[in-house]
């Protein structure tokens, strides 16, 4: 048994002194580019009522797997601000950030894909559009700023060798909200997503 032990002792040790020989990398084999830009369209909720987000993301792609970019998101539909104080005004918000992506078995005809979004962003009110706003008149000049965290899980169709259909779901995670009567939660929240993602994949 004490003969065994020392075999095996033996054998880790020497397993041991060649792993510490061997290159550790991140990425094995040749590493491959490319990059892609995509319009994107957030169906979410903001302040309880139903709200459009529109935006567009980018970002490098390493050995078609993972994607180091950014992007950005402004609300484009109206969203009345409560009566005190702000009363005929409509909310304006927007964010964005960096933004890391993993796609799974991207060569597959549908695959996931998992990212996550860490930025800022901010809000307040303002005129709508409609009435002729000129960007003073009326407008919340303190915006009040937040930061945000974006975690999502879509899958995605590749219609072409350059060109797929991403779609899934996200969630909203806001921290520092708090003027103006809009807190974390008033606009935090779950987002339906949609992207068309053009590039080198």
């Amino acid at each position: 048994m004490r003969k065994t032990m020392i075999i095996l002792w033996g054998l880790a040790l020497a397993a041991s002194v060649a792993a510490q020989d061997e290159e550790e990398i991140l990425f094995t084999g040749p590493v491959t580019h490319g990059g892609f830009g995509a319009p994107v369209v957030k169906f979410t909720k903001v302040r309880e009522d139903m709200a459009v987000l529109v935006g567009g993301r980018g970002g490098w792609i390493i050995n078609h797997c993972l994607s180091i970019g950014g992007g950005g998101y402004g609300l484009v539909n109206e969203i009345q601000a409560p009566a005190d104080g702000f009363r005929g005004l409509v909310l304006g918000m927007g964010y964005g950030g960096f933004e890391i992506e993993y796609i799974h078995r991207s060569h597959k005809l549908v695959h996931a894909a998992m990212s996550l979004l860490i930025g800022g962003g901010g809000a307040g009110y303002r005129e709508p559009w409609d009435e002729g706003w000129d960007g003073d008149s009326r407008r919340v000049n303190d915006w009040d700023s937040f930061f945000v965290a974006e975690p999502s899980l879509a899958m995605e169709l590749n219609v072409s060798r350059f060109f797929r259909i991403h779609f899934g779901a996200s969630y909203r995670f806001v921290s520092g909200a708090g003027k103006f009567d809009l807190t974390n939660e008033d606009l935090g929240g779950p987002s339906l997503v949609l992207a068309l993602k053009f590039g080198k994949f």
